[in-house]
């Protein structure tokens, strides 16, 4: 406990980091206080509980959903645009080509994807106004009126996604994925009452704890999915560095690895599988199979597209090729392999096989909510049993912590340098740990 003090006055005491952590909160809070906004005409109070696939979604946009709020879409519109512009990346060469013109094409395509969020809301607006009950509408809504709603539904969406690349920008961690997660947390406080409220008026206390006990190992599982990596080693190059005559000394020869995570792709497969699973609700509303979470149809596809995203998205962000690359340039090497084109080929090989279990072992604790609702676990606690709400939590709440130990590891370095204390840095070495670092990030 002393530790975890010190860790935050550490953190604490770091002027930029304090500036990025107050101003991720202080939006944060500004998108709460938004979900509770509640669109001109509708009457809140005579709107129902969503359930199925509508209440996943509400729980995603921390309950906007069934309080008729300005920001019912949520931040999922822009989740939805973000895929089709990754999937319009690989078919059509155009977008291919501005993904790759560095800082002007990403400005060109984070555009594109804004008007293409702007175009699936104003399908997903209609869609959702026609699931609001007759009762909490307006006596005799004029066409104005809908336009307004519809508009206002857009603008919602357009503002979190705004909000959430502030977070990232100039915050801390991913603001898309941050505001997913706080809406996901929003709604853990009712569910777990809830659960408790149950259990005890059935006198059920013991199998309370049992289930606490399967939560905190669903959670250590999803844990070790995130963390787990396969370390490739590698090996640097010795050479003499020296003027010949004088003292030389002989640089290079350590031993290191590469990381290479079971889950490359981290929690982003089950935000767009998620995603997509949405759509169907609002092109097919009166389709119930697609819409029962607990359903087999909905699962087993659900599953299908986990994995299927888990190899598309680790293709899309693992370059083995650039790897190999930074290899040979810091004078590195795997053990056995040759550089250059046998070292991508064994970086991919190895990549391809480790992604495998690790996508099948995402998207069953992705389904795992389906079972513990099977076991008379309430419905909204069931789905924090795996399933998109902790992977997302999980996910995301390890990548906010990792870039808050970068900023703590980038001002202790910096303050070392200051002082002079650090004697006798090489080129290569510098080299070797860009390269690490390069790898790491993956």
């Amino acid at each position: 406990m002393k530790g975890l003090i010190e860790k935050i006055k550490q953190i604490w005491s770091i002027d930029e980091l304090r500036k990025r952590i107050i101003l991720t909160l202080t939006l944060i809070l500004v998108y709460r206080i938004g979900s509770y906004v509640v669109l001109p005409g509708i009457d809140p109070s005579e709107l129902k509980p969503a359930g199925g696939l509508l209440g996943l979604l509400n729980i995603f946009v921390g309950g906007a959903f069934s309080r008729g709020s300005i920001m019912a879409l949520g931040i999922m519109p822009y989740i939805s645009a973000s895929i089709i512009m990754q999937l319009m990346g690989i078919a059509v060469p155009a977008i291919q080509k501005m993904q790759q013109e560095g800082e002007s094409g990403r400005k060109r395509v984070n555009q594109i994807t804004r008007v293409l969020t702007i175009a699936i809301c104003a399908v997903q607006a209609p869609a959702f106004m026609a699931q609001v009950p007759a009762e909490a509408l307006p006596a005799n809504p004029s066409g104005l009126w809908w336009i307004s709603t519809v508009t206002l539904l857009i603008t919602g969406t357009m503002f979190a996604m705004w909000l959430g690349e502030k977070i990232t920008d100039k915050g801390i961690g991913n603001g898309i994925s941050i505001l997913i997660m706080i809406g996901i947390i929003a709604g853990l406080p009712g569910a777990f009452g809830q659960e408790v409220v149950e259990r005890m008026k059935s006198g059920g206390f013991v199998i309370l704890l049992i289930e606490m006990v399967f939560l905190v190992v669903v959670t250590m599982l999803a844990i070790l999915l995130v963390q787990g990596t396969r370390r490739i080693p590698i090996q640097s190059t010795k050479r003499v560095v020296g003027a010949r005559g004088s003292r030389q000394m002989v640089e290079g020869g350590a031993r290191s690895y590469i990381p290479l995570k079971v889950n490359s792709a981290g929690v982003m497969p089950i935000i767009f599988a998620q995603a997509l699973m949405f759509l169907p609700l609002f092109l097919f509303p009166n389709n119930t199979s697609l819409a029962n979470i607990n359903g087999f149809l909905y699962n087993f596809i659900f599953a299908v597209l986990i994995i299927v995203f888990t190899y598309f998205y680790t293709a899309i962000t693992v370059n083995p090729n650039r790897i190999a690359e930074d290899l040979n340039r810091s004078g590195s090497f795997i053990p056995g392999v040759k550089p250059g084109a046998s070292t991508a080929n064994f970086i991919d090989t190895l990549l391809s096989r480790i992604t495998l279990p690790g996508s099948i072992f995402l998207a069953l604790i992705a389904i795992l909510p389906v079972f513990a609702y099977q076991a008379n676990i309430n419905q909204q606690f069931a789905l924090f049993y795996g399933g998109t709400s902790l992977l997302i939590l999980v996910g995301v709440m390890l990548d906010t912590l990792q870039q808050i130990e970068t900023h703590l590891l980038n001002r202790q370095y910096d303050g070392l340098m200051k002082t002079g204390k650090i004697k006798g840095r090489s080129g290569a070495g510098t080299a070797f740990a860009s390269s690490g670092n390069n790898a790491s990030s993956f």
